[in-house]
């Protein structure tokens, strides 16, 4: 009767990686809300998402007839209430009138200039400007819809390279650096890996999430999108021309090895676990045929038939 066949490969040289893995959002790197000042209705939207504008250009309006005319009113009283203060400050140095008088006129005069300027500074505020060159990546309100003070009717994107924002779980972080390299990968462009490098950390963590954010901006130009969804890989270690066998032909620290016909189990060292992959530091050489995938009835010294299959990554 023949001995069982078992299916054996090699080890093989190729780069181990250690990397840390999350998932991210692409966003801009740097995003302004604007927001309304006053509590008005939207009469009238200048901007829409996409359109890139320039610094000081207006994005929408919101209902400021009230507005107008009460400061129209307020600079008349202010007029008014100078025109006053001048009469008493030309009466003061002939003692037609008390200081008191003179004081009471120039007080009125400094309340209503000060009302207007406020008047004007809320008028001013119906007009939603662009604060810096940018592009709209989001809009929020509608023509009729009544604003409120903080409610924010753009989002803007300041020219400047997207960069990913991921969630690294607590466990891993300390593993997580500045400067080093990252993998991106993203659904919508499938088999394209884009190149990244961790360029800040979040110093204080979410203890709902037990996660801290990570910034990643990207090593070049990118087509991905501001709101695509990201999974990256931090890579923390890299071993080039490391001796690798598939993980599925370890069992712990050992394997079992086919020479001259019969079953060895072997203690190596390991290095680097990677995905489908480990590195082997110890223990192994590229000429051991390494049982694939061991079974677990598998006797020391027992014989069987090596048939050899791909150990390629």
């Amino acid at each position: 009767m023949l001995p069982p066949r078992v299916a054996v490969v090699h080890a093989h040289r190729g780069t181990a990686i250690e990397a840390v893995y999350a998932t991210g959002t692409v966003e801009p790197t740097i995003m302004l809300p604007i927001a309304a000042r006053i509590t008005a209705r939207l009469v009238e939207l200048d901007a829409d998402e996409g359109d890139r504008v320039r610094a000081g250009q207006q994005l929408a309006r919101l209902e400021d007839t009230d507005l107008a005319s009460n400061l129209a009113q307020l600079r008349s009283q202010e007029a008014f209430a100078h025109d006053e203060y001048r009469r008493y400050a030309a009466l003061l140095p002939r003692g037609v009138i008390a200081r008191t008088q003179y004081d009471k006129a120039r007080s009125d005069w400094l309340s209503a200039r000060s009302a207007a300027s406020r008047a004007a500074a809320e008028l001013r505020y119906a007009r939603l400007l662009a604060p810096t060159a940018g592009t709209v990546i989001r809009r929020d309100g509608e023509i009729g819809q009544l604003m409120t003070p903080g409610s924010t009717v753009f989002w803007l994107a300041v020219d400047s390279p997207p960069r990913v924002t991921a969630d690294v779980d607590e466990e891993d972080i300390a593993r997580v650096a500045s400067g080093q390299a990252v993998l991106i990968r993203a659904d919508a462009f499938p088999g394209k890996v884009f190149q990244g490098r961790v360029h800040g950390i979040t110093p204080k963590g979410d203890p709902t999430g037990r996660s801290y954010r990570v910034r990643i901006a990207f090593e070049g130009r990118t087509p991905l999108q501001v709101g695509m969804t990201a999974d990256v890989n931090i890579i923390v270690r890299r071993h080039e021309r490391a001796l690798l066998l598939p993980d599925d032909a370890l069992v712990g620290d050992r394997v079992w090895v086919v020479r001259n016909g019969r079953l060895q189990s072997r203690r190596v060292g390991v290095g680097i676990r990677g995905e489908r992959q480990v590195e082997i530091t110890t223990g192994l050489s590229a000429d051991d045929a390494v049982v694939a995938m061991p079974a677990g009835d598998f006797r020391a010294n027992a014989k069987v038939r090596a048939v050899a299959m791909g150990a390629g990554p």
